[in-house]
């Protein structure tokens, strides 16, 4: 099949090389011209495990990128639009490119076409991209679908190849949208068995932040328990193996820390609060989540006081810049709260991330980015944790321990056990466990 996708950023690239991976013809569009001229040249323009791979092996044969939307959308059978929601102040998400990428494909496609929402929208955008489309008077055989995507940073382009599940959201008895999608996710559907869900569009979308929503309650909920876990003595990642070994509940999205960020969880939080405010419908439960997820980096700030008490004139090492391992993302990170912060008390940060270095350098001014992990800590007063890259847990303690001026640890993620660190003689303290001090095991 012929596979036109509008927006080339994380979701669109994503899309586009495993559309390419699994055997369609596939052509990016997008209008930001330095982005295009990477894509063009074959360089990913961020980090995703397997992209860089995928977009190197297609580029030229089953995958092309170009600016020029008509030349893509000739002879298309489905249009893609990835483009960038971005949230307003109120939570409300700007649809603004959503309808511009939807005029456009419209305005130059010729015969049938599926224009397919992928990226993240509030229920009743496909409606009104059909009024949209019936207002422009163009071709009847141009449909409207929504396939909402449950890509996670990290694992992206794997959880595209193999889904836990596709949603597909049509209008009516679903027509030839309904036939187009089946048919493009076959290869896909076939090899892994995953279910393709068929919904009316509406459920489609709501679907996506439900499910979002629904995974950032978990994390403030067992950061809610974290805290009452450190003032009665209780070990929060114990509780957090009692629970998640339940099936009902599950194990993931149970682990104690900072909390979430990246571009997903807090603008879709927002986005359904909004569209249940819309709805004449109060979410409070939500707008509890986003303050237990918002207070967890105060509270992380209040660890690194306790830790090393004046941060003025003190170095801190941060190992961990993007939101979470696996992506050079610092859309709402940690980072960019708990840096400044530090910063403003007087104390210099000196910090290290794997993928999201470059970028941080130009985002976090003021700060030293290091070229390792143990250059970030050598001499540093303190060591504070924000993002669960596996080469920080792989860490010999002992040499941490010899490396930084005072061995203080403040674990945002929780990486290291208790035992460990009282054993290396650190002052650790993390998320819902008992403190160290110089070795020693506190507990209320």
């Amino acid at each position: 099949m012929r596979i036109v996708v509008v927006g080339c950023g994380h979701v669109g690239l994503i899309t586009a090389v495993g559309f390419a991976e699994i055997g369609h013809e596939v052509v990016g569009i997008d209008n930001d011209e330095a982005r295009l001229r990477d894509l063009q040249a074959g360089r990913a323009p961020f980090y995703e495990p397997g992209v860089q791979e995928l977009l190197s092996r297609h580029l030229g044969r089953s995958l092309s990128f170009t600016g020029d939307v008509a030349e893509a959308v000739t002879g298309a059978d489905a249009a893609f639009i990835c483009v960038n929601t971005p949230p307003r102040p109120d939570g409300r998400l700007s649809l603004a490119y959503v309808e511009q990428a939807a005029r456009t494909v419209a305005e130059a496609a010729e015969g049938s076409l599926v224009i397919v929402e992928k990226s993240t929208v509030p229920a009743n955008t496909a409606r009104r991209i059909q009024v949209i489309l019936r207002e422009m008077d163009v071709d009847p055989q141009i449909e409207v679908a929504s396939n909402p995507e449950f890509l996670r940073e990290g694992t992206a382009l794997h959880d595209a190849l193999n889904p836990d599940r596709i949603v597909v959201g049509v209008a009516n008895d679903g027509g030839r949208a309904r036939k187009v999608l089946e048919e493009l996710y076959e290869p896909i559907t076939r090899r892994t068995g995953c279910p393709l869900i068929v919904t009316d569009l509406d459920t489609a979308e709501l679907t996506k932040h439900a499910s979002n929503s629904f995974l950032a309650m978990k994390i403030s909920y067992i950061n809610m328990i974290a805290e009452l876990c450190e003032q009665l003595g209780a070990d929060v990642d114990l509780v957090a193996e009692g629970m998640g070994l339940d099936p009902r509940i599950g194990a993931s999205f149970l682990r104690a820390g900072v909390g979430y960020g990246g571009f997903c969880f807090p603008k879709d939080v927002a986005g359904l609060i909004a569209q249940a405010s819309d709805a004449g419908l109060d979410f409070g439960l939500l707008e509890q989540v986003r303050s237990i997820n918002d207070r967890q980096r105060t509270r992380l700030l209040g660890k690194v006081r306790q830790a090393v008490w004046n941060l003025e004139g003190k170095t801190i090492a941060v190992w961990g810049l993007a939101f979470k391992p696996g992506t050079d993302d610092l859309r709402e990170a940690p980072s960019l709260d708990v840096i400044p912060a530090m910063q403003s008390e007087g104390a210099a940060v000196r910090a290290y991330d794997p993928a999201a270095g470059e970028e941080a350098g130009t985002r976090l001014s003021g700060s030293e980015v290091a070229e390792t992990a143990l250059d970030a800590a050598t001499g540093a007063d303190a060591l504070v944790v924000l993002t669960d890259w596996p080469e920080f847990a792989e860490t010999d303690l002992g040499l941490l321990a010899r490396t930084l001026r005072r061995p203080v640890v403040v674990d945002g993620r929780n990486l290291w056990s208790v035992e460990d660190m009282a054993a290396h003689g650190f002052t650790y303290l993390s998320f819902g466990r008992p403190d160290v001090v110089a070795g020693e095991i506190r507990r209320p």
